[in-house]
């Protein structure tokens, strides 16, 4: 079946180019690779001299250490920080967990009124996790 597909194939492709007899014809002009010039731009944008510094690094243990949690505003976040919180209190008893819940859409906290709020909060933490409601 595969051979009679084939040949049913190749068999079109023939009538195409005998009816169109313009297109056996036409040669297209290739340029040497040689004679082709390139304009290479750069996609990094021009921006303030800003120096580089390395994450924080990690912390050997959850133990004694204040746990921030930050939900985003997507429905499923809260439900999922109140069970991480509980979780993490069993785990690590003599921790603390701190809930921040960030109720802007698709806006970086440092943007939002809670500015002042959200920045207090980080200050006080030894560690931060992220929940995302998906």
């Amino acid at each position: 079946m595969t051979g009679f597909r084939y040949f049913l194939v190749l068999g079109m492709f023939a009538a195409v180019v005998a009816a169109f007899p313009g297109c056996q014809k036409q040669r297209v002009q290739v340029q040497a690779a040689s004679e082709i010039e390139y304009e290479v731009l750069s996609p990094w944008a021009e921006v303030d001299p800003i120096p580089l510094r390395g994450i924080s690094s990690r912390i050997d243990s959850l133990e004694g250490k204040k746990i921030g949690i930050f939900a985003n505003y997507k429905r499923a976040a809260l439900p999922i920080a109140g069970a991480l919180q509980k979780r993490l209190e069993a785990l690590y008893p003599g921790s603390e967990t701190k809930l921040f819940h960030s109720s802007e859409w698709n806006v970086t906290e440092i943007e939002t009124d809670d500015r002042d709020k959200f920045v207090a909060w980080v200050k006080e933490l030894d560690a931060v996790i992220l929940v995302v409601g998906d």
